[in-house]
């Protein structure tokens, strides 16, 4: 069990098994950032870990599913950052741009070998697509987030629009990622000017759908969205 510090914030794993997998995870981050993801075996990251070949496969299936339990760790990590990002933010504008600079935050220091990441995740085959059924957890638990984002916020959300908001809204997360995995800007800099930038468009078109007149078009969206978001099974 992974508990939680007073700020909110991720606190280590609390049993032996979890500490083991943690360790785990940090060391094949480190080596990923100094060799390289192709670079780097399972069978080096066992080594430096301190564990067994046999113990590092028993946590991790392969290379692959070890950088799930990544992806896991940094929507756990977001999931706890965000309801102090969001305190005090009442407009989706704020909120919006509150939980992408949140983001932004947990993944920084990973930038330099995220392009790595980015090429196996391209592969819609590969478990480390963020659509693949191995992500859906950790998908799952940001588009929960962005749930909150809206429901938190002034802003009054169509009724048959609320359930395929989230989504859209992690969607364009992932815009705001793909950006940042190519950004080469100081600090990675023009990624958070892009996400305060796209925050308050995305927020005035979803409350522009609320107008009467816009209703068919709103419609027509909704019907795309349901018919072709690729995070969704087929009906």
């Amino acid at each position: 069990m992974t508990t939680s510090t007073s700020d909110g914030s991720a606190a280590r794993p609390s049993s032996k098994g979890e500490r083991t997998r943690q360790r785990i995870i940090d060391v094949a981050l480190e080596m990923f950032a100094e060799r390289g993801y192709d670079g780097t075996t399972m069978r080096a990251i066992a080594a430096e870990a301190g564990v067994s070949v046999g113990n590092a496969y028993y946590y991790f299936k392969s290379k692959e599913h070890l950088i799930q339990g990544f992806y896991k760790q940094a929507t756990v990590q977001h999931a706890e950052s965000a309801p102090k990002a969001l305190e005090g933010k009442e407009t989706l504008a704020e909120r919006i741009e509150a939980a992408l600079l949140a983001w932004l935050e947990i993944a920084g220091p990973y930038h330099d070998f995220a392009g790595q990441f980015f090429r196996n995740a391209a592969d819609p085959n590969s478990p480390l697509s963020p659509f693949s059924e191995e992500s859906a957890e950790s998908r799952e638990r940001d588009i929960g987030l962005y749930r909150q984002v809206l429901e938190g916020s002034k802003t009054r959300v169509p009724k048959d629009l609320a359930d395929v908001l989230p989504e859209m809204l992690w969607l364009h997360q992932m815009v705001v990622v793909l950006y940042w995995i190519y950004d080469t800007s100081e600090g990675q800099e023009k990624s958070r000017e892009l996400a305060r930038r796209t925050a308050p468009l995305v927020a005035r078109v979803v409350a522009l759908s609320r107008l009467k007149v816009l209703r068919p078009l709103v419609k027509q969206g909704e019907e795309l969205v349901r018919d072709f978001l690729i995070t969704r099974r087929p009906r």
